[in-house]
């Protein structure tokens, strides 16, 4: 792992803690089931939508973000979640 990766996760908790980010996975040995993967899988929960854009707008992630994307390849993406009320169905409507 390159210094700058090591600064970027050295760095990254500080820009998530003022809008209530916090990882429920940052890598592991998935156990496939069904389909391939490569790579490492990571998401980091917030609140809603607006907490989870306000943070990767920040200047405070601005700032660091060149430390991962200049040293490694990903996707990364923004998703409304659903509460846990949500049912399979409902997206039928």
């Amino acid at each position: 792992m390159g210094t700058e990766i090591i600064e970027y996760l050295q760095r990254i908790d500080a820009t998530l803690a003022p809008f209530d980010g916090h990882f429920i996975v940052h890598g592991g040995s998935p156990e496939h089931v069904e389909g391939e993967w490569q790579g490492t899988l990571i998401v980091i929960e917030f609140p809603d939508y607006q907490h989870a854009r306000g943070w990767y707008d920040s200047p405070a992630y601005r700032e660091i973000l060149p430390l991962r994307t200049e040293n490694s390849d990903g996707v990364t993406m923004l998703l409304a979640g659903v509460d846990r009320e949500h049912l399979a169905t409902d997206v039928l409507s």
